[in-house]
């Protein structure tokens, strides 16, 4: 009887064999499907190489089919490679997908540097060949050469050009006593973990029609604005007279942060008709230091907009924040101010907020924090504010009078025609800084005598 039983079961085994070769099909027509058929890689910059795509190759027939050869037409030369199925190989034979099944391959794409300035498109294939048919995913990139900055310290006065974008690895310094210039156009991106370093001074001057772009350097869509990708624009102690005008600073972990104040007495920074936005953090971080803002929008940081510790002088003019996280639980003021910083360092603070919009998902999102014995001094006026506090009431503000953004779920933060922002602010043409910054909005449209609050004319 056992004798019977294991003849039985061997010749169970060999008919499973035999219907396992049968069950994969040899029809010409049978075909692969592609979850797409034609894999694209944005903007690649030459020697940085890009994130990995995917594609899926699905069987959707009810046998086996057999795929007996998957390959790079470019082969070896190819800019591109291949993980198939696990694998990192550029070709691989008769590999079975099963009855409805489906296997992974992943594509990566490497471009080598030229002399072209311009953007340009590299090509390839990946070629499947299954029961003779041969069938074809088309491989896209667009690559661009670029100005690669290692840990380089600018040390003598120099000017950066909207020929070719600069690619930051680790960090690009600003001696003391040196100016770099930023002309409009340009783009500064940095690769993970890097930071710009200004210990003289910047002076980064866009146009409201070719501003300047300070980013992260990876330009796939699923990048374009995810927070924390570099650490930011640092300004130090010996830094002083820096402009940054009609640029756009995001996706940093801190945009700009700034410490101390002034020797020459002016402001460290002067930022105006600027974007800065998609911050891990905060956009700025200034601690016992002198920023003068105007005409700039502020908005998706996972903590702060604007944070000031230890004192400072801060001179904010017709700016809008927009208090707005999808992602981040924010529990912090948009704008927060105090007296006293790290390491219980405390200073004088003098706050100008003039023409303000300060609004977002919080009951409290402005707030000046005495903490210490520093002096406190305000000019608190003509702003919309979002605040549980009366003291910032009188002066023309507004508490807690929605200013009516046209969409701020989707970042849009120019006022509807009804809004109770509309030509509400207070007459600054005799501001020292009206002529060169707060004459125009943050779109170039010039201010009316009675301007509307926040960084939209309207």
């Amino acid at each position: 009887m056992r004798i019977l039983l294991t003849f039985i079961f061997l010749i169970i085994i060999a008919l499973t064999g035999c219907r396992k070769s049968d069950d994969i099909t040899t029809d010409k027509d049978a075909k692969l499907a592609f979850s797409s058929d034609t894999v694209l890689f944005d903007t690649v910059f030459t020697a940085v190489g890009s994130t990995n795509k995917r594609i899926k190759i699905y069987n959707i027939h009810h046998k086996g089919i057999n795929i007996s050869n998957i390959r790079l037409s470019g082969g070896d030369n190819s800019p591109f490679s291949l993980i198939i199925n696990g694998q990192p190989v550029n070709q691989r034979d008769n590999i079975e997908i099963g009855s409805k099944d489906s296997i992974n391959i992943f594509i990566k794409v490497s471009i080598n540097p030229n002399n072209q300035s311009q953007p340009f498109i590299v090509q390839d294939s990946i070629l499947f060949n299954t029961n003779g048919n041969e069938q074809t995913v088309q491989l896209i990139a667009y690559g661009q050469n670029a100005v690669f900055i290692n840990g380089q310290v600018i040390s003598s006065n120099t000017t950066w050009t909207s020929t070719l974008p600069y690619i930051i690895y680790k960090s690009v310094t600003v001696a003391p006593h040196v100016t770099l210039s930023i002309q409009s156009g340009t783009k500064v991106l940095f690769h993970n973990g890097a930071a710009m370093l200004v210990r003289g001074s910047l002076n980064a001057q866009g146009k409201v029609t070719q501003p300047i772009l300070f980013a992260g350097d990876r330009m796939e869509n699923s990048y374009a604005e995810e927070p924390g990708q570099w650490i930011g624009i640092q300004f130090y102690s010996s830094s002083i007279n820096s402009r940054i005008l009609n640029s756009t600073i995001k996706n940093a972990i801190v945009g700009i942060t700034a410490d101390s104040l002034s020797k020459d007495g002016g402001p460290k920074l002067l930022l105006s008709n600027s974007v800065v936005k998609n911050m891990s953090i905060t956009a700025i971080a200034g601690y016992g230091t002198s920023v003068a803002a105007f005409n700039n929008l502020f908005f998706n940081c996972g903590q702060y907009l604007l944070y000031g510790a230890s004192g400072g002088n801060y001179n904010f003019k017709q700016n809008t924040f927009g208090g707005y996280n999808p992602v981040v639980a924010r529990k912090t003021p948009a704008v927060y101010l105090s007296d006293l910083g790290k390491n219980s360092q405390s200073g004088d603070l003098k706050a100008v907020f003039v023409n303000n919009i300060i609004w977002g998902s919080l009951t409290e999102e402005f707030l000046i924090d005495k903490k210490a014995t520093g002096s406190i001094d305000t000019d608190i006026r003509n702003n919309i504010i979002r605040t549980s506090l009366q003291a910032y009431s009188g002066n023309n503000n507004q508490l807690n009078t929605d200013p009516g953004f046209i969409n701020s779920g989707k970042y849009e933060f120019g006022l509807s025609n009804h809004g109770t922002a509309l030509k509400k602010g207070a007459d600054l043409t005799a501001d020292p800084y009206f002529n060169l910054y707060l004459n125009k909005d943050l779109n170039g449209l010039l201010r009316n005598q009675t301007p509307t609050l926040g960084c939209y004319e309207q």
